[in-house]
């Protein structure tokens, strides 16, 4: 445990209330990826578009909500927070209501760009405050912001179904559309970046005494190391993400009941419900081992155990009971990346500009949602997710391995020469 060093002042601001504030903003934009899978089906159903065509609706959505944090990042290190945060809830409360009336591929394509806009604003924001506030604990204080958009969706996806059965899509498009963006942005007014003296100096594991702006991290090999192990991590996951209703849908298992420690769901709802809570401990937990034995360890193991999950996945997913247990460990082995990649760059990269650097490692989550609809074009082709499944477990492993054999090495030898060591 670190504290304020002997004789410094107490924090004006509660950086675990800055903390909480933006878990509670990140868990209102988690539908937004994680709630998508359930509209696929029931769109399609309306106007036929075909499953890849409405696909390409979330890979616009990871793409702007990804690769334009840079620039949000930006602004969040030269205004504050509040701002960036406060138009963020607006554009995703828009984005929802517009997937309500979307009657046309363009207008569900454009609604998720501007979703994509409003969800990387708070994303950004949230993960980049919690770096700053936490220089002693980010593995931890990152796990736990991006907990809150991992598990944002645990407790809504039972009414979402309920909704679109009884009432249809489109309104549980503009009911949610609207609460979750009101909830943004009625909590950006509390959000503050802190101050000299407001957060401890002390630190568990290898830090960088060096600022870094952007333009000097990218010019890095450790940086590039970095962004093409998040692309190998973030495809698999976000194929899961997209494609799970899909996947348990061609396995005919979808509303099979299954009983797990005497609670009896339909398959497919009770894979949802238990990934989204797991996605999202998964976070903190590991974010938190990260703080105590090192992120490259923490990474060797949690990459690993993704790859052997998808892979008993594509062989035993077709039983009902072992589709929502391997699919749980599958999000639990992936939802880490949202903390051991934005902590490792604090790490690496300093503080000071944590926002800006964080969101443009981030956009590696957006250039691997380009994978996403070539999932639906080779199962198309070889009639199975086999060949899909063994892709993604392909890169895990590849991933575990770069960071021992690759990150872990390179990473100290910058900052020992960072340190002046």
């Amino acid at each position: 445990m670190s504290s304020l060093p002997n004789g410094a002042p107490k924090p004006a601001i509660n950086r675990w209330l800055q903390l909480f504030l933006g878990i509670i903003c990140m868990a209102m934009i988690a539908n937004l990826q994680y709630g998508w899978t359930l509209f696929v089906n029931p769109i399609d159903a309306k106007y036929g578009w075909g499953r890849a065509a409405i696909q390409i609706a979330f890979s616009i959505f990871v793409i702007t909500e990804t690769w334009l944090v840079p620039i949000e990042g930006y602004l969040v290190d030269r205004f504050g927070p509040r701002p960036v945060v406060l138009w963020g809830g607006v554009l995703v409360g828009i984005a929802w209501v517009m997937n309500a009336y979307a009657d046309s591929l363009p207008m569900l394509y454009l609604a998720a760009a501007i979703g994509g806009v409003g969800a990387g604003a708070v994303y950004g924001t949230c993960v980049g405050n919690a770096l700053k506030w936490f220089p002693d604990r980010r593995g931890l204080a990152a796990g736990l912001t991006a907990a809150g958009f991992g598990m944002g969706s645990a407790l809504t996806i039972i009414p979402i179904q309920a909704i679109i059965k009884t009432s249809g899509y489109e309104t549980a498009f503009l009911y949610f559309g609207i609460g979750q963006g009101l909830v943004v942005f009625l909590l950006s007014f509390g959000l503050l970046a802190p101050k000299t003296g407001d957060v401890p100096k002390v630190a568990h594991v290898l830090q960088s005494k060096r600022e870094y702006k952007w333009s000097e991290m990218i010019k890095t090999p450790v940086f590039w190391v970095m962004y093409l192990m998040f692309v190998m991590m973030a495809a698999g996951g976000l194929m899961a993400t997209a494609q799970l209703a899909p996947i348990a849908k061609d396995f005919k298992i979808a509303d099979i009941p299954v009983s797990i420690l005497g609670l009896t769901l339909p398959a497919l709802t009770f894979a949802l419900s238990i990934d989204r809570v797991l996605n999202g401990v998964t976070r903190p937990f590991f974010g938190w081992v990260s703080d105590h034995i090192g992120r490259e360890n923490t990474m060797f193991i949690a990459f690993g155990l993704e790859a052997v999950g998808i892979l008993a996945l594509s062989q035993m997913g077709q039983d009902p009971f072992w589709f929502v247990i391997l699919t749980g460990m599958v999000f639990f082995a992936w939802g880490e990346i949202y903390s051991l990649f934005p902590s490792t760059c604090g790490d690496t990269y300093g503080s000071k500009f944590a926002a800006t650097n964080a969101g443009l490692l981030y956009t590696a989550k957006g250039t691997a949602s380009l994978l996403v609809p070539f999932t639906s074009v080779i199962t198309q082709s070889t009639g199975s997710w086999h060949a899909v499944f063994y892709i993604a477990a392909g890169m895990n492993a590849v991933a575990a391995i770069m960071a021992l054999a690759l990150l872990k090495p390179m990473r100290t030898k910058l900052a020992k020469a960072d340190n002046g060591g």
